[in-house]
């Protein structure tokens, strides 16, 4: 698989979408589909396929996938760091988040920063958890802030806050006129919400229990942004993070979900290699910009 079939791959199996990977790549939906099609002729084997107009991974696909995001990644890790050689960058502030911090608690972080020190560029990242780990481990990253807090044995990890779970539905469903949403409440609504083996799928499992309920979401997501346009077609009603700021989005409501249940946000960190002084101050300002969220949510 050449580099740009790579790059393809790995940005669908990432968006779920020929729109969204093409959108993300800055090239048209044509052309990333034909690159597609002869990365799939060379393998010899489809990767994805049509399934009422959703792209859905093939088997082979999700064995490739892992291997694929890892090469992707140092692909993309070595060219940033050729361009920095060659342009001479110095105080260069690397910073990854997972979707959720980069919508709420990094722009915040990124001001406080930027006012302080203009002269230093800093690199924003992008990512899912996992690959966020790779990134630190791969330097491609010195600093990351995501919604997991497990320790890991080869990175920093700091619990700086915690997001409270919200429900997102359509503007107008009568739930909307609810102050809170409960899981009894949702017994005859289809779910929207995170897969149950992962760290907030378990948290809302044990919820669910405790309501008498179980907790058997009928779309599954990964990343809590790609719930949006479901919602918005009136698929269902999701149980995301509420770190990111779903009041700005058209066409849905965000309501308490409750009993409250809250998600862990840490700054992440490789232990083999000490910040500099700009990853020191990154890192303040991020600390201060989770207070200022929970100081939100908690009406101070």
């Amino acid at each position: 698989m050449r580099a740009r079939q790579l790059e393809v791959f790995c940005m669908i199996m990432r968006c779920g979408t020929v729109t969204g990977a093409a959108a993300m790549l800055n090239i048209s939906q044509p052309a990333l589909s034909q690159v597609l099609l002869h990365a799939e002729d060379e393998l010899g084997f489809k990767l994805f396929n049509r399934i009422k107009g959703r792209l859905v991974p093939t088997q082979e696909a999700e064995e490739l996938y892992p291997e694929a995001e890892r090469i992707f990644s140092e692909l993309g890790a070595l060219r940033r760091r050729t361009a920095d050689m060659r342009h001479g960058r110095t105080g260069l502030v690397r910073l990854a988040a997972s979707t959720p911090p980069s919508l709420s608690i990094v722009p915040h972080a990124m001001a406080a920063f930027r006012d302080e020190h203009p002269e230093i560029t800093v690199r924003s990242l992008i990512a899912p958890y996992l690959n966020i780990v790779d990134m630190l481990r791969n330097n491609d990253a010195t600093l990351a802030v995501a919604m997991n807090n497990q320790a890991v044995h080869d990175l920093e990890v700091e619990t700086v806050g915690h997001a409270e779970m919200v429900c997102l539905m359509p503007k107008d469903h009568p739930l909307a006129a609810r102050a809170e949403i409960r899981f009894p409440d949702l017994a005859e609504e289809t779910l929207i919400s995170y897969r149950v083996n992962t760290l907030p799928g378990r948290a809302l499992a044990g919820v669910a229990a405790a309501e008498g309920m179980s907790y058997a979401p009928a779309i599954e997501i990964d990343v809590s942004m790609t719930a949006f346009p479901f919602v918005r077609q009136r698929l269902g009603i999701a149980i995301l993070d509420g770190l990111v700021p779903w009041a700005d989005f058209p066409g849905v409501a965000v309501r308490p979900f409750r009993p409250v249940t809250r998600m862990p946000i840490a700054i992440l960190s490789n232990a083999s290699r000490p910040l500099s002084n700009s990853h020191k101050m990154m890192r303040d300002h991020l600390r201060a910009a989770c207070r200022r969220l929970e100081d939100a949510q908690s009406g101070h």
